[in-house]
């Protein structure tokens, strides 16, 4: 089945439509399963809360909050959701991909993203969309050209070799232990690499410092205690390595473009 325009499956929560974009935020209940269907247009859907599994030819992928997954249009695919899920949809009318084209944006194939700058992109555009005001259109168009940007400039370089071994030990390493203080030169020590030679290979495999690295996973934590829990600030921001609660307001809403209490508050209103 195809979906045209703006359709999904789900309850719509919030829709908009934005300079040929059109911005939907929706809602998938526990263990739904959709079937194998395309949508007209290509679209980015960045997953807010909840986790899914997605199928698409022979292969499949997991999604989970703060997510950040392309598809391309006429792109197959069916999904299983684990729990209650939502989602912020960014789709791309035909001149939108045209502009791309020109410029040799190749956003041709489906692709997840989990961390760096592409999530955090969408998050700040989420915000946009939450709380909109007169100039909030130009903003909104700013960041879809700039994850459309980064999106195919990531696309086109997934043929480069692959990380090396002790990169990925040092991304699972920041991954699991992002709300310690671990420095640069502690982190390399673990991986037996010099802490220069690290922090550049890093920068050139994941498109982001290993400090906007730990920022995103930290800010990808509060995101699910916020929706998932009832837990005080104070806690949450403890829990994921910030300062104080003064310090997680701060860094959450230069991220996602929301404070923490309203980013909660969008989701308790439902």
């Amino acid at each position: 089945m195809k979906m045209l325009s703006g359709r999904w499956y789900g309850d719509t929560l919030n829709k908009d439509n934005v300079a040929g974009l059109t911005l939907t935020e929706t809602l998938y209940r526990s263990n739904l399963k959709l079937p194998q269907h395309s949508h007209e247009q290509a679209y980015f859907c960045l997953v807010l809360k909840g986790a899914y599994t997605e199928s698409y030819g022979r292969q499949t992928r997991t999604c989970k909050t703060a997510t950040l997954i392309f598809h391309p249009a006429d792109e197959s695919h069916a999904d299983h959701f684990h729990s209650e899920s939502r989602c912020f949809n960014i789709q791309m009318n035909d001149l939108w991909m045209e502009r791309a084209r020109k410029h040799t944006v190749s956003l041709q194939e489906p692709r997840a993203f989990q961390g760096g700058l592409l999530p955090r992109l969408a998050m700040r555009l989420y915000g946009e969309f939450r709380g909109a005001d007169e100039l909030s259109p130009l903003v909104v168009e700013g960041i879809a050209l700039e994850i459309m940007g980064e999106a195919g400039r990531r696309l086109a370089n997934k043929a480069h070799p692959v990380p090396p071994r002790w990169l990925t030990e040092a991304r699972d390493i920041l991954h699991e232990q992002f709300s310690k203080r671990l420095t640069v030169f502690e982190l390399a020590h673990l991986v037996r690499i010099h802490p220069v030679h690290l922090a550049r290979e890093f920068r050139r495999f994941y498109r982001c410092t290993i400090g906007d690295y730990v920022r995103q996973r930290k800010i990808e934590f509060a995101c699910e205690k916020l929706v998932q829990s009832d837990a005080p600030l104070s806690e949450i921001a403890l829990a994921g390595g910030f300062f104080d609660q003064s310090h997680f307001t701060k860094i959450f809403k230069q991220h996602t473009g929301q404070t923490p209490q309203e980013y909660r508050a969008a989701f308790q209103s439902r």
